[in-house]
């Protein structure tokens, strides 16, 4: 697929919960994308949608020609302390037929980007240690591995391995406490 057949939109309920649905589920429920075991209910979009809402978080979508999403990302709260505020977790998910097309990448430029202009200092990417492709895209834009906790998810019948990837932005310009 070329850059001509797909545009990178803000995604919203309306529009998108459904796609954003069904590629949640297809994670959930086939691979260690997701460490949860249960499919997802339309409910937990309203509340997804909810907390990016709340929190001013960007939902990046990518959709071809006819607007049928093909992927999309976000961040939200790394953790909940408040000197946590220039930290986000990052997220990216591309459905099953699309991978392998650089769709992921164009997500991710986009959200750094986004970042940077919300005054992000660093984005964290938590990602199952055997998932090459996501950390080779992590690695090609910059992110450092940071560090792997052992053993911390348990799907499949077997133990799982949480690596994290760690991209710096030279922002914000004047970071203040409080």
């Amino acid at each position: 697929m070329s850059e001509h057949e797909h545009s990178v939109v803000r995604c919203n309920f309306e529009r998108h919960a459904d796609a954003i649905l069904e590629i949640f589920n297809d994670a959930i429920i086939n691979s260690t994308a997701l460490y949860d075991y249960k499919p997802r209910t339309r409910q937990t979009m309203v509340d997804w949608f909810a907390a990016k809402h709340a929190g001013s978080f960007p939902v990046i979508g990518i959709e071809d020609n006819d607007g049928v999403l093909l992927g999309f990302g976000s961040y939200g709260t790394f953790r909940s302390w408040p000197a946590y505020k220039y930290t986000v977790e990052h997220s990216v998910y591309v459905h099953k037929d699309h991978r392998g097309q650089g769709l992921g990448r164009a997500v991710m430029r986009e959200l750094i980007a986004v970042a940077r202009e919300n005054e992000v200092h660093a984005m964290v990417g938590a990602i199952d240690a055997a998932n090459t492709g996501s950390i080779a895209l992590h690695e090609q834009l910059g992110f450092k591995h940071v560090g792997t906790l052992p053993q911390v998810g348990f799907k499949f019948g077997r133990w799982l391995d949480l690596a994290f990837y760690q991209l710096l932005l030279d922002t914000p310009a004047h970071p203040v406490d409080g």
